[in-house]
């Protein structure tokens, strides 16, 4: 097993390469630029002046050589100066960075607890009345666009009735406020974040725990397992689950992407200071170095994510860490 991590945590070198290589060069080629940005509003400003603030920031070079210089800071583990604001874009990160993972672990953590169960519930009661309201909430959550569910919740819980904050995460007055209060404030504040961004995911991954654990218990050593005479929750949750968590997991794996991706959209919409709002307005301002800076922190823990879904399969499945080792 230690071999195969290694393996992997080697094979991740060439992938994030190959990320940076791709992303550096689209956003280098995306129209309008950090000078054009900076200088739209200001009418006065001489073709000199622009000159100068590429040569400032290093985009007067050739692109290849702007990588290359860019890479090689990255290997130190310097991700440059912000074009915004000059600070140190690994600082502005490291700030922001425990906000960001902390919605998209709670969500999965919300994820897993609430989809499965209903996916076994649902395959082992299929047709009754509880399958069929799930089926009823998958194509809700499916078909309903986060952002304007986001927008109405904001309205319905923090205008009309006045019961969950609607931005940040902590209230203007946290400083006067004891320990259990400040954790209250903070509970209250992630409840809508974390709640719809994981919404969509507990409609699928419902689904597929569905249909796994269908397929599992029609097997023929469930109906030997039940032929000897077992209860039926040590047939479901002892032979059938541990069977059916193979699909799972290669589903909440892949869904760590779109957690990170969907930061963007929730942080902008509450007004949370973590990596995706910083994203967004990096992206807006052509702030490359910083862009740059969370495009790399993001692909590094989607590869971490799909890491650890890799060796969870060794962990539910003994089949598959023989193998392996």
């Amino acid at each position: 097993m230690l071999s195969y991590i290694s393996k992997r945590l080697l094979l991740m070198i060439p992938l994030i390469f190959g990320i940076t290589v791709i992303t550096f060069i689209v956003i280098h080629l995306a129209p309008g630029g950090p000078v054009e940005v900076q200088t739209e509003m200001s009418l006065k400003t001489s073709a000199q002046a622009r000159e100068n603030l590429k040569k400032l920031y290093g985009l007067d070079k050739p692109l290849h050589v702007q990588y290359f210089e860019w890479i090689t800071r990255v290997a130190k583990l310097d991700f440059g100066k912000s074009f915004v604001d000059g600070r140190k874009v690994f600082d502005k990160i490291l700030e922001r960075i425990p906000i960001t993972l902390t919605i998209n672990v709670l969500s999965l953590l919300l994820i897993l607890i609430i989809a499965v169960p209903v996916g076994v519930l649902s395959a082992t009661r299929q047709y009754s009345l509880f399958d069929k309201i799930s089926t009823v909430f998958v194509f809700i959550g499916f078909s309903t666009p986060t952002f304007w569910l986001a927008l109405l919740l904001m309205i319905l819980f923090g205008v009309t009735l006045g019961l969950l904050p609607i931005s940040g995460i902590q209230s203007i007055d946290v400083s006067e406020m004891g320990r259990i209060e400040r954790l209250a404030d903070w509970i209250k504040h992630l409840i809508l974040p974390v709640g719809l961004s994981a919404f969509g995911g507990i409609a699928g991954l419902s689904r597929y725990s569905r249909s796994s654990m269908l397929e599992v218990i029609r097997q023929d050593y469930i109906r030997t397992a039940r032929a000897k005479g077992l209860k039926e929750s040590e047939v479901v949750f002892r032979h059938a689950l541990r069977n059916a968590l193979m699909p799972i997991v290669t589903i909440l794996g892949l869904s760590v992407p779109g957690l990170i991706g969907g930061g963007v959209i929730f942080e902008t919409i509450f007004a949370i200071p973590g990596m995706g709002q910083l994203f967004y307005s990096s992206t807006m301002s052509r702030d490359y170095p910083t862009i740059m800076g969370i495009l790399v922190i993001g692909a590094i823990l989607t590869l971490l994510g799909n890491l650890i879904a890799d060796i969870s399969y060794a962990l539910v499945d003994p089949r598959i860490r023989v193998k392996k080792v």
